[in-house]
């Protein structure tokens, strides 16, 4: 994987060149944003560690308009350890955030997560919203990288809701969708989404994720 480190500073740019190198990682280095647009045009970039103070270019705009072309990962460094900083970084494309000074192993640790996460995100199989992620294929959850067991009916209503965030289904929708036939009980639906929050929430009752319409049905939470 090819990963370009943006940052003004000299030593630090030696030292993570040298620790990713170590990792098997080919490295690029820019110390402004004019360099580092340039290296991105005519190299293969994978991921970048992107520092907010530069020389010639604040760190957020350079960002931002790398997102407007790319969609490689984006790792923000910067001295600042304001939540508005971490915010603002997020909003402009960033993927994750970490202050200076920082824990190179850490920094590599999250560096192999964002990858994985961002594969994950490439496979139209996959359904990732936040800690969660739904394998169709697999037919499996995985949260926090805990396998979840589920049952054929629990997985199924999870997917039909989470591949459709926002959208509210009744519980004849539901029964309809999943059992495929006309519903003859759809207060089975209530138990089986009820089970699913046991699982899956950190609060049954005040679930982050299944959402309830009141006289309607349910919903995935649109994140």
């Amino acid at each position: 994987m090819n990963i370009l480190i943006v940052d003004d500073e000299k030593l630090i740019v030696k030292g993570l060149r040298h620790s990713l190198e170590q990792q098997g990682y080919k490295v690029f280095a820019a110390y402004d944003g004019a360099q580092a647009l340039n290296t991105i045009a005519k190299e293969k970039i994978d991921f970048i560690i992107l520092d907010l103070m530069l020389p010639d270019i604040d760190g957020m705009i350079l960002c931002k308009e790398i997102r407007e072309k790319h969609s490689m990962p984006i790792l923000m460094l910067t001295a600042k350890d304001g939540d508005y900083d971490k915010i603002l970084g997020f909003e402009f494309g960033a993927d994750d955030y970490m202050t200076k000074p920082f824990n190179t192993l850490e920094l590599i640790a999250r560096i192999k997560a964002i990858t994985r996460r961002f594969e994950i995100k490439k496979d139209d199989s996959i359904i990732v919203i936040e800690n969660l992620v739904i394998n169709k294929d697999e037919r499996t959850l995985y949260i926090d990288d805990n396998r979840i067991k589920l049952t054929a009916k629990e997985f199924d209503i999870l997917y039909l809701l989470a591949k459709n965030p926002g959208r509210v289904y009744t519980r004849e929708q539901i029964f309809h969708h999943i059992w495929e036939e006309e519903p003859l009980d759809v207060r089975t639906i209530d138990v089986h989404i009820r089970n699913l929050r046991e699982k899956i929430e950190k609060e049954v009752k005040n679930p982050e994720y299944i959402m309830t319409k009141w006289g309607v049905g349910y919903y995935f939470n649109k994140k």
